[in-house]
């Protein structure tokens, strides 16, 4: 490559000047410079050189003038072509080129000359290494033999006398005409020792150059150790022997092309020992080095504790042991180290519980940072709102009261709708959320809660979540059981309290009772001096409504009820249920906030994004604004009634809590039923007792709310002997899965308004699977009831037969005694059971082996009569004891 671009030196060289100019006027000239790389290469490259400027007139515009300027003075001083702008900006450019070129070179020298300090530096205090080293090995040495002439002039003297007595002489080399004796030998090195390589270089090392000429020329390339001459390395592989001279190669052998000889010999091991095999180490490799140097000095001085480093670990509730040394940055083996001490044998894979893993950390210097699980609730709730971002909002009130006394049909009237007629058996059985507006213009939330008993779920959370409570209470039927629930439910939520009167129109009406007997009851109307109102009405007649709303209107008034509108949406699910077309769909109450179409909402365990939302009269609507309740469509699952819900920023946030609140409930599940079903040993003895009956269940249900409630209705059905277990309480038509969940549990599927698919029937019938439809809860629990009755075992009873009184005592030969009886009561049946009685105490109980009446085996006899009794295994029978008669019966449950 060299030959070349020395061929190529002869051509024309690179100029931006036009040919034919003089050359008075040039700051540039065209040099070449040979650049040697790595493996003996090397390359010529063309540069140009600055140089001052030569003596003669300077253009008149070669300064910064413009280019028509230029152009003039070059054509006054020289008579040449003038330079295009191209060809100025061209010569711009290269000069530009060359001033970066130059600042790049300046740079790499600065960094070789302090490569080349930091080389010598280390050259140094290697040599003081090497010339310790071998101070220690030759005093080491010297010693060896001082120690080694000892014992030889040691052993002389113990030799001398017998050299004496023989007249023999010591000597290495034999003498003519005495008697000569070899010198002792020599301990014979063993081969391993022989084959040790010397501590120490058989020719003394000689200085460096580099320590010799303390300025070196900047561009010669860095080397660790200079070469030697060409006989060194020859001198020291040569075997040296006493008065051999080693030869030396001629020097006239032919030099390699380029004058590189880093390869003319082979490299042995002293040599690469002690680094002089005339290898020359690039600037990347000495930088490398370095590097690696650095980053060694550094983690030796972490880990001599000079500079500790105090992180902030982050801890869960538990962690395994090779995620808390990942943390802490620590190695495996030191956490598993101080666990030992501890007292705690752990592998890696091993969890640690967070307050173990706490004293870990504090070991090792590091603070501490515990988080828990349910770290991803915080700051769902939202802000606090200002006093000065509350805006008036419509009352939420509930509807409660016992059933049948029209609460349904009073929401109605106000609604001027007709939701009673619709319920199965007259009846709520599902919660409803209206919204009314009144002539006023103003609006009223309505809640319908059911009045059954097992309904109290559904009566809670509405009141849960009201401002005013009217109590409904027939005039005709005075205050019931479910009245006194709803009146406890309703000062448990601190809700006032209006009390609605209804059915005054009915003959047998008196209102004056009905307020009687809601004193008995703390509930204390205006009439009577108290601060209840209370409103005679008539929902069938439509008589008192504005009265009642009045109240209403006055009682929230009193309250100052206000919401932030501009902020999230949060608020509670008033009901629940899983719709054929349109999958999960959750009635909701919005509490704070407005819900708008598009918000991510977590309702309970249950998340999703709101796709649709209707109003009571099931029109789509864009956004609810607080006191709104709504239908919504989008959410995963089917949320728990009662559950709250809140807007949250994004999916991510979401998930985690709903995956979260599912990870709680499902371990609370599994907890449960551990407990239900106690230990092994106690589930065996209750299998083999016989105790173990059971009556399965599986209710599906088109509400939340109706199947929370059949299962605590069903759940209360448990008998002593039989438990009820509930498999599932789920919304939804029944599918093929709950006919074989049913089948593998021998349990009852019990279908509250919905109905079974056409795949889930025929599955059903094939396997025998009992799917009874049920549209009033009354109907429920009677059957249910009904088959508990039916697991219950029957009883056995005893059954009193008569008395017999013994007057004599026969002892018959291969029969043993009988006793003749006077039957004085009752019967005596063959075969039943006996007791004899003797002063009145129990003596021996058995069964009655032979009845006989004179010489004749009967089945039984009737009082007043005579009999023979024969007791099986008993003979101490003495007359005047009473023979006590009765038979065991089985009772049905």
């Amino acid at each position: 490559m060299s030959e070349g671009n020395d061929q190529d030196q002869g051509k024309g060289r690179l100029s931006l000047r036009p040919a034919g100019r003089k050359e008075v006027g040039r700051t540039v000239d065209a040099g070449s410079v040979r650049q040697s790389f790595s493996h003996g290469r090397s390359k010529v490259v063309q540069v140009e050189v600055r140089k001052k400027r030569g003596p003669g007139p300077a253009p008149a515009g070669s300064g910064s003038g413009s280019p028509g300027g230029g152009r003039a003075g070059a054509r006054g001083g020289s008579g040449g072509r003038a330079l295009t702008a191209a060809e100025l900006a061209t010569r711009q450019r290269v000069l530009d080129e060359q001033r970066a070129e130059a600042v790049r070179r300046e740079q790499e020298r600065r960094e070789q000359e302090k490569i080349m300090i930091l080389s010598a530096a280390e050259e140094a205090r290697r040599r003081e290494e090497d010339a310790r080293r071998a101070a220690e090995e030759e005093s080491r040495e010297q010693e060896e033999a001082a120690r080694a002439q000892a014992e030889q002039a040691a052993r002389q003297v113990q030799e001398q006398p017998e050299a004496v007595e023989t007249g023999a002489v010591v000597s290495a080399v034999p003498r003519p005409g005495e008697v000569t004796l070899a010198p002792p030998m020599e301990r014979l090195r063993p081969l391993a020792e022989r084959a040790i390589m010397p501590a120490r270089p058989v020719t003394p090392t000689r200085p460096a150059p580099a320590a010799a000429t303390p300025a070196q020329p900047q561009g010669e390339t860095l080397r660790l150790r200079t070469g030697r001459g060409p006989d060194t390395e020859e001198e020291r592989r040569a075997p040296r022997r006493p008065g051999v001279v080693p030869s030396r190669k001629p020097n006239g052998a032919p030099a390699k092309k380029g004058g590189d000889n880093r390869r003319s010999g082979r490299i042995d091991v002293q040599a690469a020992i002690e680094g002089d095999d005339d290898k020359t180490r690039s600037l990347a490799s000495v930088r490398r080095q370095r590097e690696r140097e650095r980053r060694q000095a550094e983690l030796e001085r972490l880990r001599s504790d000079q500079v500790r480093v105090v992180r902030d670990v982050v801890l869960p509730e538990t962690i395994t042991v090779q995620e808390l040394a990942n943390r802490m940055a620590a190695r495996q083996g030191e956490v598993i180290k101080a666990l030992m001490k501890m007292g705690v044998m752990a592998t890696v894979t091993q969890s640690l519980d967070a307050d173990t893993a706490e004293l870990v950390i504090q070991e090792f210097g590091h603070r501490v940072r515990r988080v828990a699980d349910s770290d991803v609730e915080i700051g769902i709730e939202g802000i606090d709102d200002t006093p000065e971002d509350l805006l008036p909002r419509p009352p939420v009130v509930t509807v409660m009261g016992h059933v049948d006394h029209g609460k349904t049909s009073l929401l109605d009237a106000l609604r001027t709708t007709d939701v009673a007629a619709a319920e199965a058996g007259g009846i709520t059985q599902h919660i409803g959320a209206y919204q009314v507006t009144l002539p006023s213009g103003a609006k009223i939330t309505f809640i319908d809660t059911p009045g059954h008993e097992a309904f109290t779920a559904m009566r809670a959370r509405g009141a849960s979540v009201t401002d005013v409570v009217v109590l409904v209470v027939a005039a005709d039927d005075g205050v019931m059981p479910q009245t006194i629930e709803a009146i406890r439910h309703a000062k448990a939520a601190n809700a006032p309290i209006v009390v609605a009167i209804n059915k005054c129109d009915k003959p047998g009406a008196n209102p004056e009772r009905v307020r009687q007997e809601l004193l008995s009851h703390e509930i204390v109307v205006e009439s009577m001096g108290g601060d209840t109102q209370d409103v005679e009405v008539s929902a069938l007649k439509r008589t008192g409504l504005d009265k009642l709303e009045e109240a209403i209107l006055l009682q929230a008034e009193i309250l100052d009820l206000r919401a932030n509108p501009d902020r999230v949406a949060e608020g509670s699910v008033i009901e629940s249920r899983l719709d054929r077309g349109r999958g999960p769909v959750a009635t909701i109450l919005v509490q704070k906030g407005t819900l708008r179409r598009g918000d991510i909402v977590v309702a309970g365990a249950e998340w999703g994004r709101v796709r649709a939302m209707l109003d009571d009269r099931n029109r789509q609507i864009q956004e609810a604004l607080p006191s709104t309740p709504v239908e919504i469509l989008g959410i995963a699952g089917v949320p728990g009634a009662g559950e709250p819900f809140v807007v949250v920023e994004n999916e991510n946030r979401a998930r985690e809590i709903s995956e979260f609140r599912q990870r709680v409930i499902r371990d609370r599940m599994a907890a449960g039923q551990t407990a239900a079903r106690g230990t092994l040993d106690q589930m065996l003895a209750r299998i083999q007792a016989g105790a173990q009956k059971e009556v399965a269940v599986l209710i599906k249900a088109d509400v939340q709310g109706s199947a929370e409630a059949l299962q605590t209705t069903v759940l209360k059905l448990e008998h002593e002997e039989v438990k009820v277990r509930v498999l599932t309480a789920g919304v939804g038509q029944i599918t093929e899965s709950d006919v074989q969940l049913a089948k593998a549990s021998d349990a009852v599927i019990i279908a509250f308004n919905v109905r079974a698919t056409t795949q889930a029937r025929e599955l059903a019938q094939r396997e025998g699977v009992d799917i009874r439809y049920y549209s009033i809860i009354y109907q429920v629990a009677d059957d249910v009831e009904q088959l508990v009755k039916g697991k219950v075992a029957p009883k056995h009873r005893e059954k009193f037969l008569g008395y017999a009184e013994i007057r004599k005592v026969f002892d018959i030969t291969k029969v043993g005694k009988v006793a003749g009886c006077y039957v004085t009561e009752g019967v005596v049946k063959r075969g039943c059971g006996v007791r004899l009685l003797r002063d009145n105490v129990v003596v021996h109980e058995g069964d009655l082996s032979q009845l006989k009446r004179f010489k004749d085996d009967v089945k039984e006899v009737a009082r007043g009569y005579e009999c023979g009794l024969s007791f099986a295994g008993y003979n101490d029978l003495r007359e005047g004891d009473m023979v006590e008669c009765y038979e065991m019966e089985l009772v049905p449950a």
